[in-house]
């Protein structure tokens, strides 16, 4: 009968609280999950693109769950929610920015929450380049397609938007919130977990105290 110990089981400082120390194992590497995330996320931004030019071009908004949303088609040349119009190439380079600095991110991410928040940011960025590159009036200059309008049509209450926006609000939450509860890109945490009871030296001062 083997007497050989166990292997000990990989710890995932996320999971743990802490900061590895020296010799423990890191977690996995995590960029598998910023390339599936950034694919799916891209996928349906694309997917919801060619069904909004093929289906609302020339037609008035499109009420659904009674006016809580309407579908309505616009070209926008400026960035997320309509903002910054007129510096469409200027855009696009910023976002071509961006894709590249979370391509090297990704590369040193061990943090599950932290790829699916830039897995779903590059796929926002990348989804809002291709329009900039691909479509009408030229590469660098193409304007973004947005279909969505909130709680009225026109955009009176909420900028429209498309899937990319949404995807890039919803990823730079999460990354903030991960921030915020001290979750690192690298699987680490920054707060230390609190200490549970006394050291022993603490016990024996207070007995000696006593």
């Amino acid at each position: 009968m083997s007497t050989e110990p166990e292997p000990r089981a990989e710890t995932d400082p996320e999971q743990s609280g802490h900061e590895p120390s020296a010799g423990e194992p890191l977690p996995k590497r995590r960029l598998a999950v910023v390339a599936v995330v950034a694919a799916i996320a891209f996928a349906f931004d694309l997917v919801t693109k060619i069904i909004a030019t093929a289906t609302l071009e020339g037609r008035e908004p499109v009420e659904v769950l009674g006016g809580l949303v309407y579908f309505q088609l616009i070209r926008n040349p400026g960035a997320a929610f309509s903002m910054a119009t007129g510096m469409t190439w200027l855009l696009a380079l910023a976002a071509i920015a961006v894709v590249i600095a979370i391509i090297w991110l990704a590369r040193r991410l061990r943090s599950v929450g932290w790829a699916i928040g830039l897995g779903l940011v590059l796929a926002g960025a990348l989804g809002n380049l291709a329009d900039r590159i691909f479509r009408a009036p030229g590469p660098l200059q193409g304007h973004v397609v947005d279909f969505v309008s909130v709680f009225a049509p026109n955009g009176d209450v909420w900028p429209i938007f498309n899937v990319a926006d949404s995807a890039i609000c919803v990823g730079a939450v999460l990354i903030v919130l991960l921030s915020l509860f001290g979750k690192d890109y690298d699987g680490t945490s920054t707060r230390k977990p609190a200490r549970q009871g006394k050291t022993t030296a603490e016990r024996d001062a207070t007995e000696d105290d006593s």
